[in-house]
C-alpha cells in the first residue's frame, strides 16, 4: 500500500500516474525507481502563480479586436522564449499545449502545429524553427509572449543560434525517463553563451519509465540550476503546462528596445511566397514600422516598399505597427530570394542605423550531387531548388556536369541528418525525375607549391598522374560526444573502432550512463554511424558532435569502370583500408542493375591505378551450329571463329547505354 496526502490509500497496482501530482498540494510526490518508496518534494515554487481561468484562454476575436488588443501591451509586457531540448523530447507537444492554453489553437484542433513540413510530421522531429504569438492573461494585465519552437538535433545548428538570438529566455525542456542527453548540454551551452535566462522543465512525468528524481539531479550538477525552479509536466496530457507561462513572465526578462528610436531590425529567417515574394521575419531591436514605409538593407544596400507587417498567429496575421521587442514578418515586395541575408540589417529609407552583428557563416560538411533525369528539366527543377534553398539558407547550392549524368548541381549541408531530410523533401517533390548520389564530404588537398584546395566532388580528387604534385591529403574529423548506459562501454569501443574513431575521454557519470568523447571522421559519422550506435546500444545513445578540423590521412579515390571507362558520379573518396572491401561489395551491386549485352560487360573498382575488384556479365551468346546437322568439324570451327571476331570487334566500337534507373537503383542502396 502507498500513501497519499490527505490519508487516501490506494495500491500501487491500481494507481494512475496522473493521479500522483494534485494541484491542491504544495506537495510533489514521485515514486523513485532508485529506492522502494516514495519520496517528498517540497515545491511551492510553480504551484503558487495564480491562473486566470476567466480571461484564458483568449476568446476568438476578429482581426480588428486582436489588433487593437496587440497594440495595447506595452513593451515591458513582451516575452520572447525559445524551447531548448534534445530531439524528441516533446519541444512541438508542449508548444501545442501552450498555444491551446492562449486561445491560438482549440484544443485537438491539430497535433504539431509549429511542424509545417510534411518530412517533420513523418519523422516526428523538427527541422525548421518557427515562431508563434501568443496573448496571455496574467495578475490584471496582457502579454504578448513570443514562442520559437526551434530543432534539436545538432545538424540543425544554425537554426537553433537564429532562435535564440531573437529571445530573452529558454524553456530548458528534459525527458524525464531519458534524462539529460549530449544535444540537452550542447544547446544549453548555446543559450548560456547567448546570455539567454534558463527555465528548467521535466515533461513526460506520467510515463511509467520516468525517473524524475534522477533527472531533477542532472539538471542541477550538470546545467548548475536550482531543482526547486524545476517545473514538472506532461506536454501530451496538459498536466501542470499551465504554470508554464506564469514562470515565463515572472523569470525570462522584457526585450531591451527604444520604440521611438529608428527603426532597426534584425533578419532573422526568410521564405518564399509564391503568391507575395519573399517574407522576411525580423527581430525588431528599436522603432517601429508600419505598412507603405520604405526599407533598406545595410548589407545590399536595395530598398524596398512595406507590402505588409505583421506577426505569426500561428500563420500570417497582419498588425497596424511592427514596435520594437517583437518577433514579426515584413513583406517587401522582394522577389530574388538570394537578396534576404540572413543576419542583415534593416532600417527606415533615409534612417541609417548601425549595423547589429549577423550570425556566424553555416560551413558545409556535407555533400550530394543532384541531376535532373530529363535535362530538359534542369532550368525549371533550377528555379525550384534555388526556392527551397531560400527556406535552408544553410544549404549552399553550385552547378556541376557529370560526364554520366550531365547538367546538375552540388548541394552543401550541415550534416547527414540535414542531408537527409532535404534529399527526402527533394524525392517527395520531385520523385524519380531527380538523380541524387551519396554524400561525400569536403577533402583537403596540399600541392607542393603550398596551394591548398577543398575536393568537395570526387571526380576533382587527385588522380594517379597528379600524385607527384601533391604534398599531402587531409580529411575532416568530428569530435563526437555520447552518452548511453555502462553497460554498452565496450560495444560502443568496438564500433567507434572499427570506425577509425580515436578515443578522448570517457567519463562515468553518477546515473549510471557513460559520456564519450571521440575524434571520429567525418566520412564515417556520414555513413549512418548514428544509426549503427542505436543499434549498438539498443537505442539508449545519444550524439552531439562538433568541428574539430583536418588531419592527415592515407586517403584514395575508388572509381568504377564498365568495359574501362569511368562513371564519375559513382566515384568515392575514402580510405585506404576500406576500399578492397568496398570495391568488391560496389561491383556486386552496381551488376545487378546493368543489362546483358551482345558482348560481355567488365565491371572493375579502381584505386591508385589498381584493379581492387571485378564482376563480368557474360555476353549473350547465339547458337550458331544450331543450323548444321552432318556438317564437318572445320565447318563448325569456322562459324564459332567468325561469331568470336564479331563479337570483338563490337565490343570495340560498342557503347554501353546505362539508363537513369540503374543509376538510381545503385545510389538508392548506397
Amino acid at each position: 500500500m502507498y500513501r497519499l496526502t490527505k490519508g487516501l490509500y490506494r495500491s500501487k497496482a491500481s494507481f494512475p500516474a496522473v493521479s500522483l501530482y494534485t494541484s491542491w498540494s504544495s506537495v510533489f510526490r514521485t515514486y523513485s525507481s532508485n529506492h522502494d518508496e516514495y519520496v517528498d518534494h517540497e515545491y511551492n515554487y510553480y504551484l503558487k502563480y495564480p491562473i486566470d481561468t476567466k480571461n484564458n484562454p483568449t476568446p476568438t476575436l476578429n482581426p480588428s479586436q486582436l489588433n487593437d488588443r496587440i497594440s495595447k501591451i506595452p513593451m515591458e509586457n513582451y516575452r520572447s522564449f525559445v524551447i531548448a531540448a534534445h530531439i524528441d523530447h516533446g519541444k512541438s507537444t508542449i508548444s501545442d499545449r501552450l498555444l491551446e492554453l492562449t486561445g491560438v489553437l482549440q484544443p485537438g484542433s491539430n497535433k504539431q502545429v509549429l511542424d509545417k513540413l510534411d518530412v517533420e510530421r513523418e519523422r516526428g522531429i523538427t527541422v525548421k524553427a518557427q515562431t508563434c504569438s501568443m496573448v496571455y492573461h496574467y495578475e490584471g494585465e496582457d502579454y504578448l509572449l513570443n514562442l520559437v519552437d526551434s530543432p534539436g538535433h545538432v545538424d540543425f545548428r544554425l537554426e537553433v543560434s537564429r532562435s535564440y538570438a531573437a529571445c530573452g529566455g529558454a524553456l530548458l525542456l528534459v525527458d524525464a525517463s531519458e534524462g539529460c542527453k549530449a544535444q540537452t548540454v550542447a544547446n544549453y551551452q548555446m543559450a548560456k553563451s547567448m546570455g539567454l535566462e534558463l527555465l528548467p522543465v521535466i515533461n513526460k512525468i506520467d510515463l511509467d519509465t520516468a525517473n524524475i528524481e534522477r533527472t531533477e539531479d542532472q539538471i542541477e550538477e550538470t546545467f548548475d540550476l536550482p531543482r526547486e525552479n524545476v517545473i514538472h509536466v506532461s506536454a501530451k496530457s496538459g498536466l501542470n503546462v499551465q504554470y508554464v507561462l506564469p514562470a515565463v513572465i515572472e523569470h525570462i526578462p522584457a526585450p531591451q528596445g527604444n520604440k521611438t528610436a529608428p527603426f532597426k531590425a534584425l533578419l532573422v529567417d526568410s521564405w518564399y511566397d509564391s503568391y507575395i515574394g519573399v517574407v522576411l521575419l525580423v527581430s525588431v531591436v528599436d522603432g517601429t514600422l508600419k505598412k507603405g514605409q520604405k526599407i533598406q538593407s545595410c548589407s545590399t544596400l536595395r530598398k524596398y516598399d512595406v507590402k505588409e507587417v505583421g506577426v505569426m498567429y500561428p500563420d500570417r496575421f497582419a498588425i497596424d505597427v511592427l514596435s520594437a521587442g517583437q518577433v514579426g514578418y515584413i513583406v517587401p515586395g522582394m522577389k530574388n530570394s538570394a537578396e534576404a541575408l540572413v543576419g542583415d540589417t534593416f532600417h527606415v529609407s533615409g534612417k541609417p542605423v548601425e549595423a547589429l552583428p549577423g550570425f556566424e557563416e553555416p560551413k558545409s560538411m556535407v555533400f550530394v550531387g543532384a541531376f535532373p533525369a530529363d535535362g530538359g528539366e534542369f532550368k525549371r527543377m533550377e528555379e525550384s531548388l534555388e526556392h527551397l534553398v531560400t527556406n535552408d539558407r544553410s544549404v549552399t547550392l553550385q552547378r556541376e556536369t557529370s560526364n554520366a549524368l550531365g547538367q546538375g548541381w552540388r548541394l552543401g549541408f550541415l550534416g547527414s541528418l540535414h542531408a537527409s531530410v532535404f534529399k527526402e523533401r527533394l524525392e517527395n517533390e520531385y520523385g524519380a525525375k531527380l538523380i541524387i548520389t551519396s554524400p561525400t564530404v569536403p577533402y583537403k588537398v596540399v600541392y607542393r607549391d603550398g596551394t591548398e584546395k577543398i575536393v568537395t566532388n570526387p571526380d576533382d580528387f587527385p588522380g594517379i598522374n597528379d600524385k607527384n604534385k601533391v604534398a599531402a591529403l587531409y580529411e575532416p574529423f568530428v569530435e563526437i560526444t555520447m552518452t548511453f548506459p555502462n553497460e554498452y562501454l565496450g560495444t560502443v569501443m568496438k564500433l567507434c573502432e572499427a570506425n577509425r574513431a580515436m578515443q578522448l575521454d570517457i567519463q562515468y557519470l553518477n546515473n549510471g550512463q557513460v559520456l564519450a568523447m571521440y575524434d571520429l571522421p567525418l566520412a564515417h559519422l556520414v555513413d549512418d554511424f548514428f544509426g549503427k550506435l542505436k543499434s549498438a546500444t539498443k537505442g539508449y545513445a545519444s550524439l552531439d558532435y562538433e568541428d574539430s578540423g583536418y588531419q592527415p590521412s592515407d586517403i584514395v579515390k575508388l572509381e568504377l569502370l564498365v568495359n574501362g571507362n569511368g562513371i564519375d558520379a559513382l566515384a568515392t573518396v575514402m580510405h585506404k583500408s576500406q576500399v578492397e572491401r568496398n570495391g568488391q561489395e560496389f561491383v556486386k551491386r552496381f551488376k545487378e542493375f546493368l543489362k546483358i549485352q551482345q558482348f560481355d560487360v567488365i565491371i572493375q573498382a579502381r584505386a591508385n591505378s589498381k584493379i581492387v575488384a571485378r564482376e563480368t556479365i557474360k555476353a549473350r551468346r547465339k547458337d550458331v551450329l544450331a543450323k548444321l546437322h552432318a556438317s564437318d568439324v572445320s565447318r563448325r570451327k569456322k562459324l564459332l571463329v567468325r561469331q568470336k571476331e564479331g563479337k570483338k570487334q563490337l565490343k570495340s566500337i560498342g557503347n554501353i547505354q546505362i539508363n537513369n534507373d540503374a543509376y538510381q537503383s545503385f545510389l538508392r542502396r548506397s
